[in-house]
């Protein structure tokens, strides 16, 4: 699922992309979306993205003298499980490109696309950030820091770290792959108190008497979890890579993979949270463990792994190349369904939880695919870490 990281670099993709393009034309939403349509219009207009935390800001800004006149519209995106931007030729548009703006005439025109094949995202008219969601963990280090410190006292501070950091009231732009990273390096069990971690936080103070270059050294040398959560998704930036360019993101895959360290990593065990959601660690998972809680070590390369263990690999990011749909949802290849990891502001997935549904009597049960449901993706909350 994009984090923080991955929202940024497809804010980067869109102002590299569209540098030096004019736009025309209406905005073309598809019809399958349930988003809301986009009332715009300019004979001549530029694109520009900024980023946030979980969501990105795009601005539709018309050029002097373009018909008719209109000021900028501002949109501002959620990815969900899979959402994109991509530029592509408007007569080979992607499969899945639910919203498209089309540059001017002449041609060869081109469109800006979000692509989003499991149709989690979403979009908003007005470009204003979410509501709730706390200052970003990449930008706005120091107001993110002072937030989740002036805010101990919360509720979610009595839930398992790995819990706390998915609430997007605190953590925005930390997901699931993402806390996994930072809990690691720090050797933090995951389910240990988050109070009692972030408590001796408050007592931390650089020392005035070093100068700023030694603080900086300082906190490179020894970062504590905050200082963490800027960093780790710093490090994922610097990979760059094409993620939100064409299709071909091997490479790039290639780099994200050897740069993760716990993350579905062989060797690490892996429990599922509260939520359902697989946290992936080393060592003593700590003492908030659920109830009935079974940690799962994977296995190192190369060893055999039989759909008890593939149903363990975790949902990589999605500068992941393609694979088939079971697999880009993290589920092994076979017919029996399983529940996929959840979230809400707070938590981190897109994908509500789908009820089970029993047998329909008298009507034999067969071994093909089964049809596909229609799922209504519901807004999630910050505090159950939703994107």
């Amino acid at each position: 699922m994009p984090e923080g990281p991955e929202l940024h670099l497809a804010s980067r993709f869109v102002n590299e992309a569209c540098r030096g393009l004019v736009f025309g034309g209406c905005v073309e939403k598809s019809p399958v979306s349930r988003n809301p349509e986009v009332p715009f219009e300019s004979s001549a207009y530029c694109i520009s993205s900024s980023a946030r935390g979980k969501e990105l800001r795009l601005t539709l800004s018309p050029l002097p003298g373009a018909q008719p006149p209109r000021e900028p519209l501002a949109l501002v995106f959620r990815f969900g499980m899979s959402g994109s931007f991509q530029l592509a030729p408007s007569e080979a548009l992607p499969a899945h490109a639910h919203l498209r703006f089309y540059t001017a005439p002449p041609s060869p025109r081109l469109a800006l696309c979000f692509v989003d094949i499991r149709r989690f995202g979403h979009w908003d008219l007005g470009g204003k950030w979410q509501p709730g969601r706390g200052p970003c963990v990449l930008l706005e280090y120091e107001q993110f820091r002072e937030n989740v410190l002036r805010n101990l006292a919360d509720k979610v501070f009595d839930k398992p770290i790995c819990e706390a950091l998915l609430d997007q009231r605190f953590f925005n732009g930390i997901g699931n792959y993402l806390r996994a990273e930072i809990l690691y390096r720090l050797r933090i069990p995951p389910f240990e108190k988050a109070r009692k971690v972030l408590e001796a936080l408050q007592q931390r103070r650089p020392n005035p008497e070093l100068t700023l270059s030694q603080k900086i050294r300082a906190k490179l040398q020894n970062p504590d979890l905050l200082e963490l959560c800027h960093l780790v998704p710093k490090e994922v930036v610097q990979l760059g890579g094409k993620g939100y360019g064409p299709e071909n993101g091997e490479e790039d895959f290639a780099a994200f993979r050897a740069w993760l360290q716990c993350y579905g990593m062989p060797g690490m065990s892996s429990l599922q949270d509260r939520h359902g959601r697989t946290i992936w660690f080393q060592g003593d998972p700590g003492p908030l463990v659920p109830k009935g809680g079974k940690s799962r070590k994977k296995k190192p390369k190369g060893a055999q792994q039989g759909p008890k263990h593939r149903s363990e690999d975790p949902l990589l990011p999605s500068t992941a190349p393609s694979r088939t749909h079971r697999a880009q949802r993290g589920l092994p290849e076979q017919t029996t369904a399983r529940q996929p990891e959840g979230t809400s502001l707070s938590q981190d997935s897109e994908v509500p939880l789908v009820p089970k549904k029993g047998k329909r009597r008298g009507r034999p049960t067969t071994s093909g695919h089964r049809r596909p449901q229609k799922i209504k993706a519901d807004t999630p909350s910050l505090e159950n870490g939703g994107t």
